[in-house]
């Protein structure tokens, strides 16, 4: 575990017991990462309101059929939507994906300068792809470029997680969401992590 792990995991100890309490029940940090490319984004869209076996099935043929091993917007715009179809591709997502895959041949969607961006610009540049929302952009973040201050208010594992952990009535609203990850700052990706973890939830990539 790196100094700035180390330093994460002992802020949010300090600045929040309940939070503390999960961090010793769930253990070591271990987020897997992704790289942040079209292939990873393709993933996160395959992985949209689909369990992870699921997901996983469909995203594993398209590789497949699509013959390349990280996808290309190339490689995905050669298969016809048909065949995409056949694959287990809702209408909807099929439009998606190729619409991203378009728009980063195009160039309007550009992977490698992300990096120097604030989160707020990148959310920005990947939700102008219809079918990349706020979460999938907030996904990307946190799993691919590795921010480790983002909270995903629209998670639905992270706020049954916030529900159960602080003994809330009924799921809690971005707002009271912010309130309580106040002091989980600048680290709320990890929290987020521990989160998805306290419910033995597979995370969301």
């Amino acid at each position: 575990m790196g100094v700035s792990m180390k330093k994460a995991l002992h802020h949010l100890k300090a600045a929040d017991p309940v939070l503390g309490t999960i961090i010793e029940r769930v253990g070591p940090y271990r987020m897997q990462y992704r790289d942040p490319n079209f292939h990873t984004l393709v993933r996160s869209i395959v992985y949209q309101q689909l369990s992870g076996k699921a997901a996983l099935t469909i995203f594993n043929r398209l590789i497949a059929a699509a013959k390349a091993d990280p996808l290309t917007p190339e490689a995905v715009l050669r298969l016809r939507p048909v065949r995409m179809r056949a694959l287990g591709l809702s209408q909807q997502k099929l439009a998606y994906i190729r619409g991203l895959a378009r728009m980063t041949r195009d160039g309007q969607v550009r992977f490698d300068h992300v990096h120097s961006l604030e989160d707020a610009a990148i959310i920005e540049h990947f939700t102008q792809v219809k079918g990349v929302g706020v979460w999938t952009a907030q996904m990307f973040l946190i799993f691919a470029l590795r921010r480790l201050d983002v909270l995903p208010t629209g998670d639905l594992g992270v706020r049954a997680a916030i529900k159960k952990a602080y003994n809330l009535p009924e799921l809690p609203s971005p707002a009271e969401m912010e309130k309580i990850a106040a002091a989980w700052r600048p680290y709320c990706s990890v929290a987020s992590w521990y989160l998805w973890r306290s419910l033995d939830n597979q995370g969301a990539m």
